[in-house]
């Protein structure tokens, strides 16, 4: 299962791990993704959401 949100379409980051000494190696920052259940077209659907794209939805009263 992709990492990627469904209402926004935000997947994840990439960059440089810096240690102590400043050594580069590459890392990767992960979308936190959060199952929700949301009606679309009329029908519940269970869909994974990003906690921010979440946020807005309630906000907007979507959910």
């Amino acid at each position: 299962m992709s990492k990627v949100c469904a209402v926004s379409g935000r997947g994840p980051l990439t960059g440089n791990k810096r240690s102590h000494s400043m050594r580069a190696t590459r890392r990767k920052w992960n979308v936190n993704l959060q199952k929700v259940r949301i009606e679309i077209d009329g029908k519940p659907q269970t869909v994974r959401v990003s906690a921010r794209a979440l946020r807005t939805l309630k906000k907007q009263g979507a959910i």
